[in-house]
């Protein structure tokens, strides 16, 4: 027998039963038993504690959150930019009205600094003014005016009341005719401004509260020469008057009619009472130009200038208004001016009679108690 055929049977018994049937191992891939564990894994497994059934439940609710912390941590979601603030419409408003307050404070200053720097008109010191509240809460404004110039300078030639945070809210103003024959607290009956001669502004607020039961809280005394320089500040263009007749006083003509004033020319016009209408003409062309002045305030032109016009005002004047009042109180007579300033001239129709005193000349002798009541009534009172 060959070496071949010696060894052929003990192939034939070493080959598996499964592939002397026709089954291979290798190209069939469909195992239907588990694998079997090795002898360590079945030691280990036989020595490993029991697990309870709270600890196996606790696990698997901690585990997927386990996972869904280790699967934050690994994908972050990309943070998307910023969108730049803007300011809203009312924080605009707001800044814009910041804004034109302290340009308004600015130049007030500056107009205040220019009038108390100009040495071209005379300056007066703050008299001693014991201003006093009236019963309605109204702070009112003593108006003085008067001519350094003239002999009777020591005299005022102009006695208003002002009123501008009266029950109303509209401005008020009450002129007293300077021939008025009144009491004078300390003093002989006289005319109201022989008041101002005798004691300043304080005897003449003591006269009127005597008098007229009107209390008066601050006072302003306007130099007619100020009066031209704070006009032409402040409408640089002149002041829209109708002019009620042709008039001609210190060499300055005027012609009836509409027309435009500056400075200078709106104080003869106002000044003027060489007529058969004396100081009743007169007192109704003061509150004329003060109507007309009042009542451009509300052009815009004007109201860019007014902060500084303001400032020169109290820098030209002798005034112990505050500087406080007149930014709180100046846009309300801004814009409740422009409708006009209601009036009224003391002593009323009908109230008043001439007469001569020996010691005081012509003067007014007035029913006292019409004009009270009349006055009372007015300011609300």
């Amino acid at each position: 027998m060959s070496r071949v055929d010696r060894y052929k049977h003990i192939h034939d018994k070493a080959k598996p039963v499964e592939e002397k049937n026709g089954f291979n191992p290798r190209k069939e891939k469909n195992y239907s038993e588990e694998p079997r564990n090795s002898y360590y894994q079945e030691q280990s497994n036989q020595y490993q504690e029991p697990v309870s059934s709270n600890e196996s439940q606790r696990f698997e609710q901690a585990e997927p959150n386990e996972k869904n912390k280790s699967f934050s941590k690994k994908e972050k979601k990309p943070k998307k930019p910023r969108k730049k603030r803007r300011f809203s419409w009312p924080k605009r408003i707001a800044l814009f009205l910041i804004l034109l307050i302290v340009l308004a404070v600015g130049f007030f200053f500056k107009g205040k600094s220019y009038a108390e720097n100009d040495n071209s008109l005379p300056k007066e010191s703050v008299q001693t003014f014991n201003g006093v509240k009236s019963e309605n809460g109204a702070n009112n404004i003593l108006i003085l005016g008067s001519d350094t110039r003239g002999e009777d300078s020591g005299r005022a030639d102009t006695i208003m009341v002002l009123q501008l945070d009266g029950p109303s809210k509209k401005p008020k103003l009450i002129s007293f005719m300077r021939d008025t024959f009144v009491d004078i607290p300390g003093y002989d009956a006289n005319k109201i401004n022989t008041a101002y001669a005798l004691g300043g502004a304080e005897l003449v607020r003591q006269t009127l509260a005597e008098n007229f039961n009107i209390q008066t809280k601050y006072y302003a005394k306007v130099d007619f020469q100020s009066f031209e320089k704070i006009i032409d500040s402040m409408f640089p263009g002149g002041v829209k008057i109708d002019a009620e007749k042709d008039l001609n006083l210190d060499g300055v003509d005027i012609t009836k009619g509409n027309q435009k004033m500056d400075g200078h020319k709106l104080l003869q016009y106002a000044r003027f009472r060489k007529d058969e209408e004396g100081d009743f003409g007169r007192v109704r062309r003061q509150q004329q130009v003060m109507n007309a002045v009042i009542g451009q305030l509300k052009n815009p032109f004007a109201l860019i200038r007014t902060p500084e016009s303001l400032g020169r005002l109290v820098g030209y004047i002798s005034t112990d208004i505050p500087t406080s009042f007149m930014l709180k109180n100046g846009p309300s007579l801004m814009l409740k001016g422009g409708g006009g300033v209601e009036r009224l001239t003391v002593p009323i129709d009908g109230s008043w009679s001439n007469e001569d005193v020996y010691y005081a000349g012509s003067v007014l002798q007035i029913d006292l108690d019409m004009n009270r009541s009349a006055v009372q009534s007015f300011l609300g009172q």
